[in-house]
Parts: C-alpha cells; sequence; structure tokens
C-alpha cells in the first residue's frame, strides 16, 4: 500500500526546516549572532525580535537562562525528524512516515504550547512589556502559527494512522478467520 502523502504538510515541513536551523543558529551562537555581535549580519531581524522577546534578548542571555539554547536543542531533533518524514514519505515511501510526522508534529506543538504557558505562569516576563500590536504582530501571530498548523498535521496524520491500522486489523482478523476453517 502507497504512503498516503498530503502536499500541505510536506510544505509546511519543507519551508520550517530551514526556519528552524536560522532559528536555533541564533541561539546557539548569541553573542555573537545578537545586536552588536560580529555574526549578527546573518540574523539582523532578531535585533528586533529579542527587545520583543526577552527569552531571544541579552538579559535572558546574561542571566544564564537555558530555556533558549534547551527548547533549540529540540528543535534541532524536530527538524531533523521533518527532514525524515520528507525523505521517509517521497523518496523511500514508507509507511512509517506517517507515525515520524505525527510525533514531530506532536513535539511541535507540545514545545509551542509550553513556551506560551510559561509567559501565561511567569506573567508575561518575555513578552508583557509590549504593546498590543507588537504582541499581536510580532509574537502573537508568528507563534500562533507554531500551534495551528501543527495541530492540523496532528489531526490528519492521526487520521490516516487510524485509517491504516483499521485496513491492517481488518486483514488480520480476516486472516485469522481463514486458518480457523
Amino acid at each position: 500500500m502507497a504512503v498516503k502523502t498530503h502536499s500541505w504538510i510536506s510544505l509546511w515541513f519543507a519551508l520550517t526546516v530551514p526556519v528552524i536551523f536560522w532559528d536555533a543558529g541564533y541561539c546557539f551562537f548569541r553573542p555573537r549572532s545578537m545586536a552588536g555581535g560580529d555574526l549578527h549580519w546573518i540574523w539582523k531581524p532578531y535585533a528586533l525580535y529579542q527587545e520583543v522577546d526577552y527569552v531571544y534578548g541579552v538579559r535572558a542571555y546574561q542571566n544564564g537562562d537555558g530555556f533558549t539554547n534547551a527548547q533549540s536543542a529540540l528543535n534541532i531533533v524536530e527538524n531533523f525528524m521533518n527532514i525524515a518524514y520528507l525523505y521517509l514519505a517521497h523518496v523511500v515511501g514508507s509507511p512509517a512516515a506517517p507515525l515520524l510526522g505525527f510525533a514531530s508534529a506532536v513535539m511541535t506543538l507540545s514545545k509551542t504550547v509550553l513556551y506560551w504557558l510559561q509567559e501565561y505562569y511567569c506573567g508575561g516576563c518575555a513578552v508583557g512589556h509590549n504593546d498590543l500590536k507588537t504582541l499581536i504582530v510580532y509574537w502573537i501571530i508568528p507563534n500562533g502559527l507554531w500551534l495551528l498548523v501543527p495541530s492540523f498535521i496532528i489531526w490528519q496524520l492521526a487520521k490516516d494512522i487510524t485509517a491504516a491500522l483499521r485496513v491492517a486489523d481488518r486483514l488480520e482478523q480476516k486472516t485469522a478467520s481463514g486458518k480457523k476453517q
């Protein structure tokens, strides 16, 4: 049975791979990647973002806040899972691809929910200083995508995995009933 793929899922994984590596690079190369650093030219948009989200800012780095790099390390794992999904789904045609894509999307969603909950439970300690427009445009909308799209991926791949399991179960039942005769 051919692996069922969805163009929008593959597109999301393919488009986010370079974004995730770029983001992780910024985090791992701090302070050199930050405004004033010799490598900042690679991450120029982060000059604004490090002021919007203090997790990415100077204070978090100076305080030795490990969350930024911890989540970046998990982003790298997630990214390799996304690459493996694309390889398994589109090159190998492996039936394991949907399960790997599902696991990766669950990981993305879980990390993003954790990020939002951290902000909620610390009283907006990293983004609460922003005016509403800045918060919506530079934090809620971009980070909201990392909630919505993985949620839809989980829903779609769960349906696909469930359908494949039903087919396998019917085949097993048919095989078992044939053995009894």
